[in-house]
């Protein structure tokens, strides 16, 4: 059991943000009308204070107030008249003595809003009119209570809405995940497609590549798989027998009492196919490296570079033998660096041990769409009938040492065919025969050296 907690719903979270979204706008929005209706309902009630107060300040026009009654005010609001120590109310209320202006006073319990005002003017007389302020209070207090049944039905409705909207737009994704399911249980149902939302359509196309992608790679594998097992049971044909032979030779050596010179022979008849035993298994190591080998291990590779030195090794490898070379001073192509230079050793060793060669020329090209390596010989050759053949894994041609392994001219069409290229025989203008190595185009050539 893992620490995270359920997964939550898409849709789920798309009512979630709805709701919020709508809570955060009426908030705002409810904040500023929240006061806008404080302010804008206590400015009425100023308004129509000073209205009153003005009539009121307008009556009192002579020193016959004085002797009172006050002029009528509206109902609730209270009057409250001084002139020096003389002082008249137009109810029990006496508003407290406040200089000309807004007030708000509290008499008896009761709040008011005060609005005093200068009347009789050479007699220094003041009226205060007060408005209750309870009234105006409980319509505030109505409009904010309207504002939050308002504000919580705003975010309801938009979590429902976001509910049901949610719901439609996350059907892509339900039958997405559905083809998805459907897939995993039957391999041959059809790769997932949906419309109706472009991220939708967007995934089932990431499905299919990684699909597709899969795929290809369940072939390989099981490409790969066929090779090694038809590898492996080549490999174990091929070695039976001078593993037979060696152990042949051995029990006859160990059991029998033979003459000396009987005794030699035997035991450099094991040696020899102990060689020839290394090196099959040297070249299937070889092989299996190949196989291996991917787009990653390329490299920028000055092949004439490479030529040259394969012909100065085998030079000075194979005395009396004449190797010329012909390549430019550079030709740079992409590839496999190991994997070449096996190649062009195993032309020039082949040309010299299965063909009996005495003159070889090595040469390298470019032309407008490929890049030639060619290794002509003056040998004994190779029937045409062999030229294909011999390239198959563990087949010697009929000239062929009888040591070899059968894997040499293997080794070179695999590179070339790892190389996007291409390996094969041709006629010899020196009598024997030419090897064609056939590789992508260069990026890079120059001229002959």
């Amino acid at each position: 059991m893992t620490g995270r907690g359920r997964p939550v719903s898409l849709r789920l979270r798309v009512t979630a943000a709805a709701a919020l979204g709508t809570a955060l706008v009426v908030l705002l929005l409810g904040g500023v009308a929240w006061v806008g209706i404080d302010r804008q309902v206590t400015a009425q009630l100023d308004s129509k204070l000073d209205s009153v107060t003005q009539v009121a300040a307008a009556n009192l026009t002579s020193l016959r107030v004085l002797q009172g009654p006050l002029p009528p005010l509206p109902p609730g609001y209270a009057g409250t008249l001084r002139a020096g120590g003389l002082m008249l109310s137009s109810t029990d209320t006496e508003l407290p003595a406040f200089p000309v202006g807004w007030h708000d006073a509290s008499v008896d319990g009761v709040q008011y809003r005060v609005r005093t005002a200068e009347v009789l003017s050479g007699l220094g007389a003041t009226i205060a009119i007060g408005a209750p302020t309870a009234p105006v209070r409980a319509t505030i207090d109505g409009l904010h209570g309207w504002m939050l049944i308002i504000g919580a039905g705003a975010v309801v409705v938009a979590a429902a809405l976001g509910w049901l909207f949610a719901g439609f737009a996350i059907r892509p994704l339900r039958r997405l995940a559905e083809q998805t399911r459907r897939l995993g249980v039957d391999p041959a149902a059809p790769p997932p497609r949906v419309s109706g939302a472009k991220e939708a359509e967007e995934l089932a196309a990431a499905l299919r590549s990684l699909l597709d992608a899969n795929a290809a790679e369940r072939a390989r594998t099981a490409s790969a798989l066929a090779t090694a097992r038809d590898f492996a049971a080549a490999s174990a044909h091929e070695l039976r027998t001078p593993l037979t032979a060696m152990r042949t030779n051995l029990e006859v050596a160990t059991t029998l009492d033979l003459p000396a010179a009987t005794r030699q022979e035997i035991l450099d008849d094991a040696l020899r196919t102990e060689r020839r035993a290394e090196a099959t298994l040297r070249a299937l190591e070889r092989l299996a490296a190949g196989e291996l080998s991917s787009e990653a291990d390329f490299e920028q590779v000055d092949l004439a570079e490479l030529v040259d030195r394969a012909a100065q090794d085998a030079i000075r490898t194979h005395r009396g033998v004449d190797i010329r070379l012909d390549v430019p001073p550079i030709l740079t192509i992409t590839g496999l660096p190991a994997g070449l230079r096996l190649a062009v050793d195993n032309a020039i060793s082949n040309a010299i041990r299965h063909g009996g060669a005495r003159v070889i020329e090595v040469a390298a090209r470019a032309d407008a769409d490929a890049v030639v390596v060619t290794v002509t010989d003056d040998g004994a050759g190779i029937p045409v009938g062999e030229r294909d053949v011999v390239f198959e894994r563990f087949r010697r041609g009929t000239g062929a040492a009888p040591d070899g392994s059968g894997l040499g001219l293997a080794l070179i069409r695999q590179q070339a065919e790892l190389h996007g290229g291409a390996a094969w025989f041709e006629d010899s203008p020196l009598g024997g025969v030419r090897l064609v190595l056939r590789l992508p185009p260069a990026i890079a050539t120059g001229g002959a050296r």
